[in-house]
């Protein structure tokens, strides 16, 4: 249940973001709701999201790999229901996607997917517990334009997966657009 109303004022602002947001993810995200309570964080936010968009130094599934496992580190439901459904349009493999909150006992990950996942789980955790070998690690894989990108997109991601989780914001039903029936 969420900690905050979904129903922000009816401004022009918003309408103009929740008309957005259901033409480009076929409905009005929670966070985005949550967030126009105060129309100053929502603009900041949703230029930020659109300056993060065009990030492209690092390999797509890299970073989807980081995201879901930092908000799976974080227990964000929302973030990860999101997060995959939006992964699984960029054509990132939906079995790499579905086994992120247990990636080590997985057999579909790469040596440097793995890294990349433990990088992610290391930053995310209070306090950090990054070292010296595994940032040497993925230097052997990543130049460093990639690593700076990999590196903030796991902040961004502690971010988005902080907030809603505070706000308790819940999966909305996203991944079920894009499994397959059995």
């Amino acid at each position: 249940m969420a900690r905050i109303p979904l129903d922000p004022p009816r401004t022009a602002f918003v309408r103009l973001t929740e008309w957005y947001s259901r033409r480009r993810f076929g409905a009005v995200l929670d966070p985005g709701a949550a967030m126009a309570h105060h129309a100053p964080v929502l603009r900041t936010y949703v230029r930020h999201e659109q300056s993060v968009a065009r990030w492209n130094r690092l390999d797509p599934t890299l970073k989807a790999l980081a995201v879901m496992s930092s908000a799976a580190t974080i227990g964000c439901s929302w973030c990860l229901d999101f997060g995959h459904w939006v992964s699984s349009q960029d054509g990132v493999d939906p079995a790499k996607l579905r086994d992120v909150p247990r990636w080590r006992g997985s057999g579909v990950y790469s040596d440097l997917e793995r890294q990349v996942m433990a990088y992610a789980e290391a930053m995310t955790t209070t306090p950090p517990q990054v070292t010296d070998e595994m940032v040497a690690g993925l230097r052997d894989h990543l130049d460093d334009d990639a690593l700076v990108e990999l590196t903030m997109m796991i902040a961004v991601e502690n971010s988005r997966s902080r907030f809603n989780s505070a706000l308790g914001l819940t999966s909305q039903g996203f991944r079920d657009r894009c499994e397959l029936p059995a």
